[in-house]
């Protein structure tokens, strides 16, 4: 009897008409407003012959055993290219509660180049490596460190002596 009840109660409120309305507006918001920029724009193109600079060819190769090249090309002859190996070396690991050790690990070295025009008309080229040796990057432009050429002076050496003839450590 009170399955019936129950059953009625159930058929009587789905019957009934509903005051939902599905014709939900969303409100609209005014498009914002950005004041002018206080300072003029950059102006690079004055004496640059290149006005609008392309890219012209574009490679990028990614293989199975994690290796990959990539490169590309400007219209104001401006270059880059690299490539990068993944290779085993010894380093510090870390096991999943945060032990560290060394051991055998998975390192990548890189290698690459790069070639620019300046605004000013000089020419740059730089390639690098960077492998277990650290970064090495090698360009004419580069400063490089002045050669150390004259030799140190060594300093005299007194040891102090007690009353007795014997020496003082």
């Amino acid at each position: 009897m009170k399955l019936f009840f129950v059953a009625a109660f159930l058929a009587i409120a789905a019957a009934a008409p509903s005051s939902y309305k599905p014709e939900y507006k969303a409100p609209s918001y005014p498009e914002p407003t950005y004041p002018a920029a206080a300072y003029p724009a950059p102006s690079y193109n004055k004496d640059n012959k290149y006005a609008v600079i392309t890219i012209v060819s574009q490679s990028d190769v990614r293989n199975l055993d994690g290796s990959s090249q990539w490169s590309y090309a400007q219209s104001d002859y401006t270059t880059r290219e690299e490539s990068q190996v993944q290779k085993k070396m010894q380093g510090v690991t870390y096991d999943s509660y945060g032990k560290q050790s060394y051991g055998e690990v998975l390192g990548n070295t890189n290698k690459g180049s790069s070639y620019w025009v300046s605004p000013e008309g000089q020419k740059f080229t730089l390639t690098w490596a960077a492998d277990e040796a650290g970064f090495q990057p090698k360009g004419d432009h580069l400063p490089v460190a002045p050669v150390h050429e004259y030799e140190l002076p060594v300093a005299p050496v007194h040891i102090p002596f007690n009353g007795k003839g014997y020496k003082i450590y």
